[in-house]
């Protein structure tokens, strides 16, 4: 068990947090690759470019704290991405205040974000503000119904008798996925996908970690809802709104009125009758 209280940066650098970081890499590069726009903001966790497979031309890395050194040396042979992989923090913003206009961005991701925030729900209403109607938000976090979960719980209620053996760093409030899900529905957003992932048991080594690799599979098949993590992709909508088509696509074309055409051999029998 760890001995004291570890930040988040420390924590990702141990074997759970490199085995979360892989699976996340994996989700969000499927997830962006397929958005298109011109504007996209990942804010908070430099640990991870969220927007690598992105291809929209104007991209920017938000951080909420003072840029972690741990993550912006290219020495550090200990974080799983190469440190040309890892993004530079673009500006400096409070999470619920974000310097950009009312329907402005395209994309907008939040890898561990509510958690680490203060308010999360002034965070996510200030992400439906900066998205344009039909603008996507993609959200990561920590599931509080799973066995790391459990286990944090577990950590949490000894901490007050001094024992400070957390299993994952003491980052804020959990928020579960339901709850964030009334919160996206409360906000106009839909939500378009969500998955679940990391279902191995909270172990603290390589070796245990592998040994249990085959509950990966088995999770998703038999209990998906109770991942370490999850990962949810949603859509702002705004009612009474409709995107205009193409002008070639709406257009009719012109009817064809039949033609009269006579028929010589009709009239001769005609004639002939």
């Amino acid at each position: 068990m760890n001995s004291e209280i570890i930040s988040l940066t420390q924590w990702l650098k141990t074997p759970p947090g490199k085995y979360l970081l892989a699976w996340e890499r994996t989700q969000f590069d499927l997830a962006v690759s397929d958005i298109f726009g011109y504007h996209a903001l990942q804010l908070g966790f430099p640990a991870i470019d969220t927007l690598a497979s992105n291809r929209m031309p104007h991209q920017w890395l938000a951080s909420t704290d003072a840029p972690d050194a741990s993550f912006a040396s290219p020495s550090d042979s200990s974080a799983d991405a190469p440190s040309s992989s890892r993004p530079k923090i673009a500006l400096l913003t409070e999470a619920g205040a974000l310097p950009f206009a009312a329907n402005s961005l395209d994309l907008v991701v939040l890898p561990h974000t509510l958690h680490l925030s203060h308010e999360a729900h002034a965070t996510l209403r200030e992400v439906e503000r900066v998205l344009v109607p039909e603008g996507r938000v993609v959200i990561s976090g920590l599931n509080p119904a799973s066995l790391w979960g459990m286990r944090q719980k577990r950590a949490l209620f000894y901490l007050r008798f001094g024992h400070k053996n957390l299993f994952l760093p003491d980052v804020g409030e959990s928020i579960g996925y339901w709850r964030l899900r009334d919160w996206l529905r409360l906000l106009s957003f839909e939500v378009e996908s969500a998955r679940f992932g990391c279902y191995r048991p909270a172990f603290e080594t390589n070796e245990w970690l592998s040994r249990f690799a085959w509950m990966d599979n088995l999770g998703q098949r038999w209990w998906p809802i109770f991942g370490a993590v999850y990962f949810v992709v949603a859509v702002k909508r705004v009612r009474g709104m409709r995107l205009l088509e193409p002008a070639w696509k709406t257009q009719k074309g012109l009817a064809s009125s039949p033609a009269a055409v006579a028929n010589k051999a009709g009239q001769a029998d005609i004639a002939g009758k």
